[in-house]
């Protein structure tokens, strides 16, 4: 496929996933561009350098990842792949590859995939306050060109920010600006406070800075307070 073809089909793609109105239709065009480039295993996560296992919400899993032929779910890939942890130290998409030795499945981060065994691409996605997520693809005979990796970077920033307005975005009644309540309980969370103790400190219980952090999340269009502490921040509500 000629450099010129594959850029316009990229930019074609990341616009329908980018108006996309399901998580499905955007599966749907990552499957059909990546095919015929040789990729039949995909995930797509948010993710947050601030967790110990980088992963913070898996949005689609899919495929043979472990050439058994059984179904992965989204525990067994985070627990199983090494290759996911990589990603808080990559400032770039990379190339892998997966072989089999005595010793058991070898994961490699390499600058061109070669021989037998299963081969990958992962684009991490970043935003202004570091790393926000990432798509990794894989399949056993892949286009690991410099164009290929290009295009698949757009289509991860496309996907990622797709799948996050799909599945975190609130209702339209429940999004708006923080109250003078929830910034300060959000500020004292961010200053690494326990609930037990903004409680104590706003003359709140427990529950109710609980229920204050629930409605933020909502609120926010988030899934994680750790992503709203990120957006309140970007968004001027709260002080880093």
């Amino acid at each position: 496929m000629a450099t010129a073809v594959a850029f316009e089909a990229v930019f074609r793609s990341a616009r329908v996933i980018e108006g996309a109105r399901t998580l499905s239709a955007i599966e749907n065009e990552i499957r059909a561009f990546s095919a015929p480039l040789g990729y039949d295993r995909f995930v797509l996560f948010s993710a947050s350098a601030a967790r110990d296992d980088a992963v913070e919400r898996i949005y689609w899993v899919e495929g043979d990842w472990f050439g058994t032929g059984e179904a992965v779910d989204a525990v067994t890939y985070v627990r199983r792949c090494p290759v996911t942890r990589h990603v808080l130290e990559a400032h770039e998409p990379f190339f892998w590859t997966k072989t089999m030795s005595k010793d058991g499945e070898l994961y490699r981060v390499v600058r061109t995939p070669q021989g037998p065994g299963i081969h990958g691409l992962q684009v991490p996605v970043f935003g202004p306050l570091g790393l926000e997520g990432a798509m990794s693809l894989g399949g056993e005979r892949i286009d690991a060109s410099a164009q290929a990796r290009l295009a698949f970077r757009l289509m991860a920033e496309a996907a990622l920010l797709a799948a996050r307005r799909l599945l975190a975005l609130p209702p339209d009644d429940e999004i708006g600006a923080l109250s003078d309540r929830e910034r300060e309980v959000l500020a004292w969370t961010a200053a690494g406070r326990r609930q037990v103790e903004i409680a104590v400190t706003l003359g709140l219980s427990e529950r109710t800075v609980e229920n204050h952090l629930r409605r933020i999340r909502k609120r926010l269009g988030v899934a994680t307070t750790a992503q709203a502490i990120r957006v309140a921040i970007r968004n001027g509500e709260i002080v880093a």
